[in-house]
């Protein structure tokens, strides 16, 4: 079930490589190094992988809905997200409106992303090592990332303070989760803005419907520069929303989740507890979204198509456009009822076939430059 991939196999790994000059030189040795979890089975690059848009492309028993674990038998509870773009979510905390807005992981539980690079590696269902100290302690264990241990956090022994150690090393993946091998913004809709490229009709059809809130609620949570024309474009608002996203069955099922268990989604994180945010997730970059299936915070839908038509059934009142197309079957309860963003959801008139498939044409120009030859997979 688990795929190895280039750095994970155990004996020849990134520690091998001479000390790095820079902390995001590090940071891309460590991404790439299984000894950073338990059996020296994955690495970062494991469930991000560079040639899938940093996301995970392995099939486990739920297909790609979760994430297969350091152990080769424990799942994860929601879909690993993309670390492209990841750069761009501000801090965890209150926006200009008043919103919870940013972190890291669909629930923000992460403030930043050195925050978020020392999650998984102690995450027993993930990367499975027993403690902060027996990752410095793998890592001394190899004279270049001693050497770098001992530079980035100005400590003599890292064995010392293992947390000062520690907090290097989620600060050196930090840095190279930053560079812009994460966010190189030469897409194909990047091309177009300088005029590099031209959009087809039907492409460009679907740009000015994403982009214009009397025909879709797209660029509601979807864009978080002013200008439709604006360069580097995350979009996202980094908004938390509740849209109705029924569970995964498969991914319930296969994973062990309990009878009755409900994803809280934003009520998840610590630091939250108002029940008004149950069910909320963090709006995704659609950077890459092409490429990047399964979709929604639990992996629920396959296909690109079905999430527009997921959330066009908000504005439809035709019988066959509460059909999931996936399941023939009409689209499932949400899991959380309550605190649904009706009126984000509700905003723009239904859409036609024409429509639907002009606004997929247009996702797929985001697609970084790397990744265009997986649209044709």
């Amino acid at each position: 079930m688990h795929k190895q991939i280039h750095g994970d196999a155990p004996g020849r790994t990134a520690a091998d490589a001479p000390p790095p000059g820079r902390l995001e030189d590090w940071g891309a040795l460590l991404f790439m190094d299984a000894n950073l979890s338990r059996n020296r089975t994955q690495s970062c690059a494991t469930c991000h992988d560079p040639n899938h848009a940093f996301t995970d492309p392995r099939e486990t028993e739920a297909g790609q809905a979760v994430s297969l674990g350091d152990d080769g038998e424990s799942l994860g509870d929601r879909n690993t997200p993309t670390a492209a773009y990841a750069r761009f979510a501000p801090a965890f905390g209150r926006n200009a409106k008043g919103k919870w807005h940013g972190g890291q992981f669909h629930d923000g539980r992460a403030a930043d992303l050195a925050e978020q690079a020392g999650g998984p590696p102690l995450n027993p269902v993930e990367m499975g090592m027993p403690s902060v100290e027996a990752v410095v302690e793998r890592l001394n264990a190899s004279a270049s990332h001693r050497a770098a241990l001992r530079h980035f956090a100005s400590i003599d022994d890292p064995m010392a303070d293992p947390q000062a150690s520690y907090d290097a090393i989620t600060r050196a993946i930090a840095a190279f989760e930053r560079t812009k091998v994460f966010a190189p913004f030469d897409s194909k809709y990047d091309r177009f803005l300088r005029g590099e490229a031209q959009l087809s009709d039907q492409e460009e059809l679907g740009r000015l419907l994403f982009f214009s809130p009397q025909f879709t609620n797209c660029n509601i949570c979807h864009q978080l520069q002013a200008s439709p024309t604006a360069e580097e474009e995350t979009f996202s608002n980094y908004e938390y929303h509740n849209v109705g996203t029924p569970a995964n069955p498969v991914a319930r099922a296969v994973n062990g989740t309990k009878p009755g268990h409900i994803d809280r989604g934003l009520l998840d994180h610590p630091a939250i507890d108002d029940p008004a945010q149950a069910g909320k997730f963090k709006v995704p970059t659609l950077r890459n979204v092409a490429v990047t299936g399964p979709y929604m915070h639990n992996g629920v839908f396959k296909d690109l198509r079905t999430v527009i038509l997921f959330y066009n059934k908000f504005n439809s009142t035709r019988p066959e456009r509460q059909i999931n197309p996936e399941t023939g079957a009409p689209f499932a309860a949400p899991e959380v009822a309550e605190n649904i963003s009706i009126e984000e959801l509700e905003t723009g008139p239904a859409l036609d076939d024409k429509r639907i498939d002009a606004l997929v044409a247009f996702l797929r120009t985001l697609t970084d430059a790397r990744y265009e030859h997986l649209l044709e997979e």
